[in-house]
């Protein structure tokens, strides 16, 4: 067959890419390939959540996150709401005062990229503070940071060792899967084409794309676009191209919170800190014994969070905790860790206290997860790179819901040829080149969470 443009990937930025050129630039001939269902790799293992607070250097990843934001604020209202856009934040807890004056630092430096206003909140008198009311169409966008009385008058479920806070308010959550079937519907209405195959080869002849070798036919086309996800790298070398990434695991949880420990309102909960858990001697000498689990005695990192998760009358909470980075090349099923309930719930108590009652009796969990691929200073991949026609749109790390649609944006403007947004520079592929370029980012936050 022939195609204006073969995407290799329907996970959720393949997904987007094929809505933002057959719907969006009209573009007949766009075929979306992927050997296994569309958004079952990594879309649909995600948190799903999105937030506009994310650090620098440069405006580049504020700026790119207002506009898929912007997106799907506008698919929401298009769509009738189909993938159920909540807008309740995302809550950084600390218990360190030395971290809460480094949060209220970078607050106003991210505030001073576009994300928003910074309002300060001190005391039990919370009349400046705006909380989440799900009818309220235009809730405020920038944060809101707490000393320890403002941050327990507004949250007061949360862990009484936490001495402040920051809301981080343009930020929520979504349901991937039902994103992704809209704009893969969409895409399929305007024309594109689902091929369950696998990408297998591309031929460059004279130093362009010539062709699509598929497990079961070739594809004829002059533009292909790598949206592999976790195999993003082995797609680019069937180009020539290797790429700057690493995968890391990353797992997470729900489970029935039948104690109702997270109230069903709560916006998503983030320990900011490190943690070394509270073992007893039993329990610490069984750890320290054993070499595969002796790290889980020591200090971990920090990031444990939670979110409430379904319609009202749900009780499932999503847990996640990576308190050790895996850095592996991508095997599917990801590798199990047995003790990855326990410790989320022990990492989760240590932010809301009356999770540590489930310690009696872990709840029933339920365990997927993923890959984060990601590039060294955690920047996204969009553009062209290689021989002529061929692009890239992936490498979101653990960013790949909130980035798609501009994302997808982005990618199918390189592929006709469009203007570009002012920060595109900063997606491209070609800046590593510049062997000066990483230095920029020594030791700087690459902002994960």
């Amino acid at each position: 067959m022939d195609a204006q443009v073969v995407i290799a990937g329907a996970g959720i930025a393949g997904v987007s890419t094929a809505f933002h050129l057959s719907v969006v630039q009209g573009l007949d001939g766009v075929v979306i390939c992927d050997p296994g269902p569309p958004l079952s790799m990594t879309s649909d293992k995600s948190t799903e959540c999105y937030r506009n607070w994310w650090p620098g250097p440069g405006d580049a990843m504020v700026a790119f996150m207002n506009r898929s934001i912007d997106l799907l604020q506008e698919w929401a209202d298009a769509s009738g709401d189909i993938f159920n856009l909540s807008r309740r934040g995302y809550l950084y807890l600390t218990s360190d005062p030395a971290t809460l004056d480094s949060m209220r630092t970078q607050a106003d430096e991210i505030s001073a990229l576009g994300a928003g206003d910074v309002r300060a909140h001190v005391g039990v008198d919370l009349g400046r503070y705006v909380p989440w009311d799900p009818v309220d169409p235009d809730p405020p966008g920038g944060a809101d940071v707490f000393d320890a009385e403002a941050l327990h008058a507004a949250f007061p479920y949360v862990s009484g060792r936490a001495v402040g806070g920051l809301h981080a308010r343009r930020a929520g959550w979504l349901s991937a899967q039902q994103l992704g079937t809209w704009l893969l519907d969409e895409a399929v209405a305007a024309g594109a084409t689902l091929v369950q195959d696998a990408v297998v080869g591309v031929d460059v002849e004279l130093g362009r794309i010539e062709r699509v070798h598929l497990g079961h036919g070739v594809i004829d086309t002059r533009r292909f676009v790598n949206a592999a996800g976790p195999l993003l790298g082995d797609v680019g070398r069937m180009v020539g191209v290797e790429l700057p990434i690493h995968s890391e695991i990353h797992r997470k949880m729900s489970f029935h919170d039948t104690r109702s420990t997270v109230p069903r309102h709560a916006p998503m909960l983030i320990w900011n800190d490190p943690q070394e858990l509270e073992w007893d001697a039993e329990e610490r000498a069984m750890l320290l014994e054993d070499p595969a689990l002796n790290h889980l005695a020591g200090r971990l990192d920090a990031g444990a969070h939670c979110r409430p998760d379904g319609g009202g009358d749900s009780d499932v909470v999503l847990g996640l905790w990576e308190y050790r980075t895996d850095v592996i090349a991508p095997v599917f099923p990801i590798p199990e860790e047995p003790m990855y309930p326990e410790m989320v719930v022990r990492g989760l108590a240590t932010m809301i206290p009356d999770m540590a009652a489930y310690l009696e009796r872990l709840p029933q969990p339920y365990v997927d997860g993923g890959y984060y691929t990601k590039t060294p200073e955690n920047r996204p991949l969009i553009g062209p790179v290689g021989p002529d026609g061929s692009y890239v749109v992936g490498a979101l790390s653990g960013y790949g819901i909130m980035a798609a649609p501009a994302a997808g944006e982005l990618a199918a403007r390189h592929v006709v040829g469009q203007d570009l947004p002012s920060f595109s520079d900063a997606m491209l592929p070609v800046r590593f080149d510049d062997p000066a370029y990483l230095e920029v980012f020594a030791g700087r936050d690459p902002g994960q969470l």
